[in-house]
């Protein structure tokens, strides 16, 4: 059988779907994004001296808890690093707790 020329021709994109630039993502597979309240309360100050809030962010063995743990942002975070680390030095805490 011959084919004829009369017919056009089928696009090869035809059976794909369109583009879709002009509109956000589609996020599939994902959980839904869960707002957690911030450990940290607007009047707590982080400083090296609150050691009520300090306490908080530190394990059973002394280690200081990584920020996803904590629900901290990065920036509090750094800032809660860096107390923990002074009060260290300066003995308000221990380095390491005994299991005596």
């Amino acid at each position: 059988m011959k084919q004829t020329m009369d017919k056009p021709k089928r696009s090869f994109r035809r059976h794909l779907k369109p583009i879709r630039r002009h509109l956000k993502p589609i996020r599939r597979h994902l959980k839904p994004i869960r707002r957690h309240l911030s450990p940290i309360r607007s009047g707590d100050r982080i400083d090296y001296k609150n050691m009520s809030l300090i306490s908080r962010f530190i394990s059973e063995q002394g280690k200081i808890l990584s920020g996803r743990v904590n629900r901290l942002t990065s920036k509090q975070q750094r800032l809660m690093t860096n107390a923990i680390k002074r009060a260290r030095i300066l003995s308000l805490l221990p380095f390491l707790y005994n299991e005596n």
